[in-house]
């Protein structure tokens, strides 16, 4: 253990050091390729940097945080986007701090304004919707503790059934995670984290869920890295109307690979692209579904007590039956998972 956290202190310098030159960077070369090379090198030594550890938690949240987030904000920046470049000045440098530069960048925290209900800045914010109470995470904890100890008796469960509580571990872990993050975040450094899950089970479509409620971090940083430029770039072409189909489904494209990826820094074993199929299928059905919206033009919805069940229910099945046939690096991850919980 010793030895692992001593691997995760080399690894956090060398993302701090990266990214005070990253910051210098954009405060002296203009935006464009010209910044987008200089940062390059940096890009590629956050894909490699998780290798470093082999913890499940350390290393995948490191992943997460740097080869991910990091890397898409930083390519964001290059080019004068994103939280990093921020600015209503009119030079190219980032308006932040490299105090909040370093946090924004490798972390899922954005920096929002405090104002109060009649326009005027206040010192306290207005109430954000979709915070969670203290005893919802006190819940979800004791939910992940209980799902830990369920494992001792795998032997007895069917292996699809353990695939579903591993899901529900690993929604809950990053949900307390992510919350704790925040409480830091905002105590330390008066910054606001980026909410990752809005209650996903409560979804009414494929488009609520996957735009709306799972995985929000990576659905913010995927829009103006991905969606965005397709979607300009597909409007001249077909139209404003049917541009977002092809921009939705490179998106997908994009995140199957990301994914690919964590699961990489995870489990260490080869790819099956089987995680890839999963994510291409539901790229396909919610081009279908947006198409079927924009062509019935909202004039007819499901109820939400049929819609919910069957948008949940098509996410599990298609889990099960695209994402997890291949159980030899998700046996090896849960393995590695329970041995450091346990």
């Amino acid at each position: 253990m010793e030895g692992e956290l001593y691997n995760l202190f080399k690894v956090w310098f060398s993302v701090f050091a990266s990214l005070f030159y990253c910051f210098a960077i954009g405060k002296t070369v203009p935006k464009g390729t010209a910044r987008f090379f200089c940062f390059l090198p940096i890009l590629c030594l956050f894909l490699l940097l998780p290798l470093n550890l082999s913890s499940i938690h350390f290393g995948g949240m490191t992943a997460f945080f740097i080869a991910w987030l990091a890397n898409f904000k930083l390519a964001l920046h290059a080019f004068g986007k994103g939280p990093l470049s921020s600015s209503s000045s009119s030079d190219d440098s980032p308006s932040i701090s490299f105090s909040s530069f370093l946090p924004v960048a490798c972390f899922p925290i954005k920096i929002q304004q405090k104002f109060h209900p009649n326009g005027q800045d206040k010192q306290n914010p207005v109430p954000k919707k979709g915070l969670k109470s203290i005893p919802n995470y006190a819940v979800k904890g004791l939910l992940l503790a209980m799902l830990v100890r369920v494992y001792d008796y795998r032997e007895f469960i069917h292996p699809k059934v353990i695939w579903l509580l591993y899901c529900l571990q690993i929604y809950f872990f990053l949900e307390l995670i992510l919350a704790t993050v925040a409480a830091m975040a905002r105590a330390l450094l008066g910054l606001e984290l980026e909410p990752q899950f809005n209650e996903p089970y409560l979804s009414t479509s494929l488009q609520d869920f996957w735009g709306r409620r799972w995985n929000l971090m990576v659905s913010s940083i995927l829009r103006p890295t991905v969606y965005e430029p397709l979607l300009k770039t597909s409007a001249p072409i077909i139209g404003r109307k049917w541009a977002p189909l092809p921009a939705i489904l490179g998106t997908f494209v994009v995140s199957a690979v990301m994914h690919e990826l964590m699961f990489y820094y995870l489990s260490r074993v080869k790819p099956t692209w089987e995680i890839t199929w999963f994510f291409l299928l539901h790229g396909v059905c919610l081009v279908a579904e947006v198409a079927l919206k924009k062509a019935v033009a909202r004039r007819w919805c499901l109820p939400r007590f049929i819609s919910t069940p069957l948008t949940v229910g098509f996410v599990l099945v298609t889990g099960f039956g695209c994402s997890f046939q291949s159980f030899s690096g998700a046996e090896l991850m849960l393995e590695r998972l329970r041995s450091t919980l346990l």
